[in-house]
């Protein structure tokens, strides 16, 4: 007889990682820090290298609380998993189960709709709008009486748009309050807009807000798996329920407090990012290609049928990228050296993508 097996499941697509770089090659696939572990953080982590043989704080209190003083929280609102993905997990599971709705735009973080599969809720995907950011009153148009949860990825992952703080507001405003609004922040810190930080302030202003955030991008520890959410403290409650047991580990709950220790180091980080983003915007750009004005830390060129070409043209020049068949590419902003590679690739193009329409 054939082993039992999970019904539905035919249905969740695998996770897929960004692709893998050969040496010698810019992996700019999966919007990792282009930048080594600072110094200290790197310390920090080596002192607890000999107690790993102990289990760790799985309230992960000393981390927490530091977030609550930042955020001027009560710690029982903060919760913690391994990456702001884990963390989607838990509030996916926290408010959501078979026969409710969880809404999303799409194209956004490809894990949502698995995440909510998984959960055994019902996915809602909302086209983008014309400019590839959330169309938020097709949003509020599609909310039903099934409706438990509502993330907004800002900026969005993979197109780089956001959603502007007042907007922003006015949709959280209208969003029923039986309704969890997730203001996904991962890639926060590379916003340059005014919408920068609104996901806590709207947290402290309305009770259905909820906001992820991740150590994995600007603070570099993707390798680690930790980030934090703010919830309503019902929900958050729920979500400790619903973690995986010691999920995160006392190395990662180290290096992250060592990084918010060097902020002041890593916002120079930041801005080194954001100036080869916007670089390597113009340089898609001039060289022809659609590509969208990000606030992340990559750039979306919503290819099409051109793909293929594109992401081909990339690797062939040493650039690994992320491809979406028939959508676009996603192309993370490395170092400058990376860039320069990305350049390079691309003047090997025959003529301008204008001229070949």
């Amino acid at each position: 007889m054939p082993l039992p097996t999970r019904a539905g499941l035919d249905a969740v697509p695998a996770y897929r990682q960004g692709r893998s770089a050969p040496a010698g090659a810019s992996k700019l696939s999966s919007n990792e820090s282009p930048h080594p572990p600072l110094p200290s953080v790197v310390e920090a982590v080596q002192q607890r290298l000999s107690s790993i043989h102990r289990y760790p704080d799985m309230s992960a209190a000393a981390l927490r609380e530091r977030l609550a003083e930042r955020y001027d929280v009560d710690p029982a609102v903060v919760t913690v998993g391994a990456g702001s993905v884990e963390l989607a997990s838990q509030l996916i599971h926290a408010v959501a189960g078979e026969g409710d709705e969880v809404m999303f735009a799409w194209r956004s973080f490809e894990a949502y709709p698995s995440l909510v599969r998984i959960a055994g809720a019902t996915p809602v995907a909302v086209p983008l709008n014309s400019d590839h950011a959330h169309d938020l009153d097709a949003m509020l148009a599609a909310i039903t009486p099934r409706t438990r949860l509502i993330f907004v990825c800002n900026p969005n992952n993979p197109t780089g748009t956001v959603v502007g703080a007042a907007e922003l507001e006015a949709f959280v405003a209208a969003v029923p309050r039986d309704v969890l609004v997730v203001i996904d922040e991962a890639y926060v810190h590379f916003d340059r807009t005014e919408s920068y930080g609104a996901g806590v302030e709207l947290f402290h202003r309305h009770p259905h807000v909820a906001v992820l955030h991740t150590f994995s991008k600007a603070y570099g520890l993707a390798g680690l798996r930790i980030g934090y959410a703010l919830a309503p403290v019902e929900i958050a409650e729920n979500q400790r329920k619903v973690a995986v047991p010691f999920g995160v580990t006392d190395l990662a709950q180290t290096a992250a407090l060592a990084s918010l220790d060097a902020e002041g180091e890593l916002a120079v980080r930041i801005d080194e990012v954001v100036v080869q983003r916007d670089r390597l915007h113009s340089l898609l750009v001039t060289a022809g290609w659609p590509a969208v004005a990000s606030q992340a830390n990559f750039v979306w060129v919503p290819a099409g049928d051109r793909t293929d070409e594109l992401e081909l043209l990339l690797r062939e020049g040493g650039v690994i990228t992320r491809a979406f068949p028939g959508e676009g590419v996603r192309i993370s902003a490395g170092s400058a050296e990376d860039i320069d590679r990305v350049q390079s690739a691309l003047s090997t193009q025959t003529a301008p993508q204008e001229a070949r329409a």
